[in-house]
Parts: structure tokens; C-alpha cells; sequence
């Protein structure tokens, strides 16, 4: 089931908006009997999420209920960095591979965060130079997320650097749209590497989102 028709699955929809109200209503209730009940309202839709995929229920309320304040999307960056016509790609962990980047964090923004994950995960320098995409993640990437993703792609330019042992890449590569290895899907598609080289070998790409 692809994210288009999972996500007009009515009890996915049903369970994401239970969780928003519930958290907003726990941000700025000031009756502690509402806040026991929007408590309880996080507790039903994770139940439901469970009950759909077989994640535990404990596990669901870690990813799912864990935060505070009024929800609104993550900020992921990727990086698009070329080398003579290929662009880098960094080994996970997991033996997938991916586009460099991460959540943006506290006191980054989107162009700094993009440098300091190029530079944690592959060890290069960087400069952004272009922003190619904000992509809504649920419509692009698998599996789908019970909390919205803004992923913001980013054209850089190389300043030096060399790749350096970290805890999250084993290695780094380039390589063309014919010869690329197995993807992390959950991080970049296909499609998404696809619309990098567009946006490189076009003087006058125009930025896409959603």
C-alpha cells in the first residue's frame, strides 16, 4: 500500500488528528481535569495506531506522544552535493545509503544545519547554494510518519574536506542515476536523487514543494 492510499486511510487520519488536538489541548488547558482527558486522548490514538500496525503500544506513545507544545512538522535538510556529474551519498549503519542530512536542530537553521550534517556524516565543507525542494515527507517517502516532515533539499557547493570515522556513516560515494545502491527509502527515493541532478544540471531550476 503506497503513502497516497495509506494516508486516505480514515483510522490514520483519525488517529494523527486525535494526537494534534490532544497535545494542543494539553499545551494550553489550565483545568486539570481537561488535562486528564486530553491525556487520555493521546492514550486512544496510539491504541489505534497499534491496534492497525502491530507496533507496541509503548513504542507507539515513545514516537508518537513524546513531545509538547503545539505540534507542528519536523524540519529534515538533505544535502545534493556533485562531483564530476555524481552526486554524494553516505553509508548508513544499516547498510542502506542515503542523501547526507538530519533533523534540524535547536539554534540551526535550515542552510547551517545542512553544513553541519554534511560535515558530520561525510566529513566534507560545504556551502549552500541552492534550495532545490520542501517536500511533504508522507507524500514522498515510505513508511509513513504519524507526525508531519518538512524535508528541504539543498544544493552545495564543495570546500573541502575529507571523509572521517563517525557513529552514523561507515563511508561515503558518488554515483550517477544509473549505478545508485541500495536507498534508505524512509530518508530519499529514487525520485527525490532524480530531482537532485535535475536541479544541478539546471541553470534556471525553480524551487518545488508541496
Amino acid at each position: 500500500m503506497d503513502n497516497e492510499i495509506l494516508l486516505q486511510e480514515p483510522w490514520l487520519r483519525w488517529a494523527i488528528e486525535i494526537q494534534s488536538l490532544a497535545q494542543c489541548g494539553l499545551t494550553y488547558t489550565k483545568d486539570p481535569y481537561d488535562a486528564e482527558r486530553y491525556k487520555q486522548l493521546r492514550n486512544i490514538s496510539s491504541e489505534m495506531l497499534s491496534y492497525k500496525t502491530g507496533i507496541p503500544t509503548d513504542k507507539v506513545k515513545e514516537i508518537f506522544c513524546s513531545e509538547s507544545g503545539y505540534q507542528t512538522p519536523k524540519l529534515d535538510t538533505r544535502a545534493a552535493v556533485f562531483q564530476e556529474g555524481r552526486i554524494l551519498l553516505v553509508h548508513e549503519n544499516n547498510g542502506t545509503w542515503s542523501l547526507p542530512g538530519g533533523w534540524v536542530d535547536v539554534l540551526e537553521s535550515v542552510g547551517s544545519n545542512t553544513v553541519k550534517e554534511v560535515r558530520e556524516e561525510s566529513g566534507l565543507e560545504v556551502k549552500p547554494v541552492k534550495l532545490i525542494a520542501v517536500q511533504d515527507r508522507n507524500k514522498h517517502n515510505t513508511p509513513p510518519y504519524a507526525y508531519g516532515v518538512c524535508k528541504v533539499f539543498v544544493l552545495c557547493d564543495t570546500l573541502g574536506g575529507r571523509f572521517t570515522k563517525n557513529i552514523e556513516t561507515t563511508e561515503t560515494g558518488y554515483f550517477s542515476m544509473d549505478d545508485l545502491p541500495l536507498l534508505a527509502e524512509e530518508k530519499c527515493t529514487r525520485a527525490q536523487i532524480r530531482m537532485c541532478f535535475d536541479a544541478f544540471e539546471s541553470p534556471r531550476w525553480e524551487t518545488l514543494f508541496d
